[in-house]
């Protein structure tokens, strides 16, 4: 029997979401850190922007969360590319993160990744 599980959110940014990347993949399980552009309640889409970088997230799945335009919120979710190359996150999880300093969050997150990219050079040597 086939497993479904739910894969874990890979921590991107929307800078990194541009269709060169590797996580720029159908399906692809990600977790995204924005602030909140806009957002329509008959769509349920949210725009959330970081750095210049714009990503539409579908919160159609989400209950008991209040959007407030100029939050900062964290999306985990799947990833739809549409036929015009846009992407779409369908969000399952999401929470506001207002009081996050992204700029320390940018930079704790470069620290990881060099981390486990070292990590993973001295484990196949």
């Amino acid at each position: 029997m086939a497993s479904r599980a739910i894969k874990p959110g890979v921590v991107v940014t929307p800078p990194e979401l541009q269709s060169s990347s590797e996580f720029f993949k159908e399906g692809a399980s990600l977790r995204v850190t924005g602030k909140l552009q806009e957002y329509s309640v008959e769509t349920a889409i949210a725009v959330i922007a970081d750095q210049s970088a714009i990503l539409k997230i579908d919160t159609q799945h989400l209950r008991e969360i209040s959007f407030r335009v100029g939050s900062i919120f964290q999306f985990i979710g799947e990833l739809h590319i549409q036929p015009n190359n846009e992407a779409i996150l369908q969000a399952r999880i999401g929470r506001n993160v207002d009081g996050i300093d992204l700029n320390l969050y940018h930079q704790s997150l470069q620290l990881v990744r060099q981390f486990q990219a070292e990590r993973m050079n001295s484990a196949t040597m």
